[in-house]
């Protein structure tokens, strides 16, 4: 319906004055109260801003603020004056349950769409505040939690409270997969032992659901999240000089090794050997059910024996049903250590000193005999290792799906366009940055973060250590950036667009054949709104976000608080700013409205890659262009990352036949 102005933009100011004015002469009779009063204009011209589209019905039905708040009041609602007095001159908005629902109740009173007001306040980026305080939650839950709550949450009935409750903590905090059910329950008992000195890793500290390389997804274990206790000073001393065989530039005089850790490789490996110490040193009859070692018999040197990994991997399989992946990995580890000429643990017979007895799993007859054959011990672990490995590989499962949490991306047409809705949701929640500075530049990060990985396809490391170079500024040189391992965003003046250079060094993957010892380099395209929002990023938001502190020279920073220390993203914040993105604007919440996805689960950064590979596959069947976008081998994608099914592949035969039949 056509919708015609009939009151000037001074009426609708001037009027409720006047209104409140006349009530208030001494000696008036108080108008009387009415609760649905008729319209004194019926047609009128919608106006957008809240505050005056509040004055524009108040107006039309004769009311002045004063009069509005008697009404209110007089029919039970606990409200200020002075608030609906600043909502209507612009100088405040309602930002909590209570007063949400006062604009439910006026919408009714003026006859109204439900939802009319809600619909005009600018986006803050924050649930309201003022819900019911939340029993059996934490204060810290609680404001996970309010986001995804209704406006009417605290008004509904207790049945309904507690359905909408579980399906926030299934489905957009937990995932509601089995292995976020297994690894709930598996966080609660902390069992794995902790080498601070060689990770920096402090007590408590989380670590991120995903590791940095999708192909070991399904390795992913929960205990890494917290520690029991510290390593054993000996222990410490012994796995330091693994790393530093396994790191350093120039292996010592005497030693010899095949292939070198990088930082990643090596933090990973030292918490996988901390949870195999950390299972043999826990209780037996503690929750964890471990075998009770006592710490200082743990020693490197009971790597060699074969009933040490025997009794490690059966207690795994024990502890989640069956085999996975997991074991054969820590296996093949074991393998490397004990390997001829290159094995770290066959170089070191010195370590077999220090051990001591076992009951049950390593006698003091065994102890004698690798004392006296260290390389006959390493040989017999060896084939032992060699062929466990074969057959616990025979009979594992997959217990984490790398697909899941995106299976309604990856079943439709365009998996890529169904990933860009996120970034559309955002848009479309975006708060007005003039009004909400902080929240609006967090917005603006999250949408960034979307697109620059379906755009680039980089694992999150080179993503989030991807450094910024401003217009105006000279690049960073490549050589610099190589020696850094660390890719650089800056305009290009050559193609007049912002472009991403990565040298190959930087890639986990770095002797692919995808580089050819050349450096990964795109040109960004100017599609969707991208180039305006990197540079307002840039020139505005990014400030924001770092609040005053320290430029660490990334693209993506940290929101700085008082309590921040360092505004660069590591591994585990990183992961967590994309999971809560996903929560918040990707998964379908049908009881708030917000979201883009129907059931869309949580999940980090790496699953972009698998969006990508996908969406290339169902659109070309070519695992080599897949691997084009995701800077990988063909190889790697039909293993890992492309979800390319038997019907997908028919669906793309049928359309080339199918032109016969269209052409005949």
């Amino acid at each position: 319906m056509a919708l015609k102005q009939v009151v000037t933009a001074s009426e609708l100011f001037d009027l409720p004055q006047q209104t409140a004015s006349a009530v208030g002469k001494r000696g008036a009779k108080p108008k009387p109260i009415v609760e649905f009063p008729e319209p004194r204009q019926t047609a009128w011209e919608d106006v957008h801003p809240f505050h005056e589209a509040l004055l524009l019905h108040a107006a039309r039905h004769g009311d002045s603020i004063c009069y509005l708040h008697r009404c209110l009041v007089h029919q039970g609602d606990r409200v200020e004056r002075s608030t609906l007095l600043q909502w209507a001159a612009g100088k405040k908005t309602p930002t909590t349950v209570k007063s949400l629902g006062i604009l439910s109740r006026i919408e009714r009173r003026y006859g109204l769409p439900s939802g009319y007001f809600k619909a005009k306040l600018p986006t803050i980026s924050r649930a309201p505040s003022g819900h019911r305080k939340l029993l059996g939650l934490t204060p810290s839950e609680q404001r996970r939690f309010a986001w995804h709550l209704p406006d009417d949450f605290d008004r509904r009935p207790a049945r309904e409270r507690a359905e909408i409750l579980e399906w926030v903590r299934t489905v957009v905090i937990s995932g509601a997969t089995d292995y976020r059910r297994y690894q709930a329950e598996a966080s609660k008992h902390r069992y794995a032992i902790r080498f601070p000195g060689i990770t920096g890793r402090k007590p408590g500290v989380q670590r991120s659901l995903e590791p940095e390389d999708g192909r070991f997804r399904d390795q992913v274990e929960c205990e890494l999240e917290t520690a029991s206790a510290d390593a054993p000073r000996a222990l410490a001393a012994e796995m330091a000089q693994l790393i530093r065989f396994k790191t350093a530039t120039l292996t010592d005089i005497g030693f010899q090794r095949s292939g070198v850790w990088n930082g990643s490789t090596a933090f990973q490996k030292v918490e996988h050997l901390g949870l195999l110490f950390g299972a043999l040193a826990a209780g037996k009859g503690g929750p964890v059910r471990g075998r009770g070692v006592p710490p200082d018999s743990l020693v490197m040197g009971l790597l060699v024996f074969p009933a040490i990994w025997d009794w490690y991997i059966q207690w795994r399989e024990a502890k989640r049903g069956f085999f996975t992946v997991w074991e054969v990995n820590m296996l093949q580890l074991g393998l490397s250590l004990t390997r001829a000429e290159t094995g770290w643990l066959r170089q070191s017979p010195a370590l077999a000193g220090r051990l001591q007895p076992i009951h049950g799993l390593v006698s003091q007859a065994d102890i004698e005999a690798v004392r006296a054959d260290w390389q006959g011990a390493c040989d017999r672990f060896y084939k032992h290792g060699l062929a466990r490995s074969k057959e616990v590989q025979r009979v594992a499962r997959v217990h984490r799906d790398p697909f899941e949490p995106i299976m309604p991306i990856l079943e439709a047409d365009s998996p890529v366009g169904e990933y860009r809705r996120i970034t559309e949701e955002i848009i479309r929640l975006m708060p007005d940055h003039r009004r909400y500075p902080r929240q609006a530049a967090e917005a603006v990060r999250s949408f960034l973060m979307l697109r620059l990985g379906l755009h680039l396809g980089l694992r999150q490391k080179n993503l989030r250590e991807m450094l910024v170079c401003p217009p105006g500024r000279t690049p960073t040189a490549d050589r610099a950036l190589e020696f850094a391992k660390r890719g650089e965003l800056r305009w290009s003046e050559r193609d007049g667009g912002w472009e991403v250079l990565v040298p190959a060094s930087a890639f986990k993957n770095a002797n692919s054949s995808f580089f050819g010892n050349r450096p990964f380099r795109l040109v960004l395209p100017d599609l969707g709104g991208l180039y305006g929002h990197i540079n307002a990023y840039i020139g505005q938001h990014r400030a924001v976000l770092l609040n005053g502190a320290g430029d660490p020279g990334t693209f993506f920073v940290k929101t700085m608080k008082i309590t921040s220390r360092n505004a660069s993203y590591d591994m585990n914040t990183f992961y967590e700013a994309w999971r809560l993105t996903i929560q918040r604007y990707g998964i379908r919440n049908p009881y708030t409205g917000r979201g883009a996805i129907e059931g869309l689960l949580p999940h980090g950064p790496h699953n972009v890659r698998d969006v990508l590979a996908t969406h290339i596959l169902k659109q070309t069947g070519s695992y080599e262009q897949a691997s084009y976008a995701i800077q990988d081998t063909p190889e790697t994608v039909a293993q890992h990352y492309g979800r390319f099914l038997p019907q997908d592949k028919a669906a793309l035969a049928a359309q080339i036949l199918n032109r016969v039949w269209e052409a005949a």
